[in-house]
């Protein structure tokens, strides 16, 4: 499955399980662990876990196992690792307080450098 096909089904994915503020990162340039980052929020708990697990059944069902999915019993973060994609379900507040979208924007960083200087 090449990326694109890898990023359609995680967005598809989340948007028919009603996955709220979907973004796209493309991290190939600046991470050597993956090449694209996919961050969603659930409206609850509850909603998160499903979220996580309807991406990793997606994947299973497409004959591409996932590396790996990290949740807690009450989770208000899931990650499933697919290799060269990395999605991350967070709750409203922790999507708010880890800010990941800020955390590998680099051009916007490198841009608000340039402009400091």
């Amino acid at each position: 499955m090449d990326i694109k096909e890898v990023e359609a089904l995680i967005v598809n994915t989340l948007e028919d399980s009603k996955g709220r503020d979907i973004q796209v990162m493309d991290v190939k340039g600046i991470s050597s662990f993956a090449d694209l980052m996919v961050v969603a929020t659930g409206t609850s708990t509850t909603h998160v876990k499903s979220l996580g697990a309807h991406v990793e059944k997606a994947f299973k069902d497409a004959g591409e196992q996932p590396l790996g999915v990290e949740a807690g019993p009450q989770p208000d973060w899931v990650l499933v690792d697919l290799g060269n994609a990395i999605v991350h379900v967070m709750t409203e507040g922790a999507r708010a307080h880890y800010a990941l979208e800020k955390l590998w924007d680099v051009k916007s960083q490198a841009a608000a450098e340039v402009e400091a200087e």
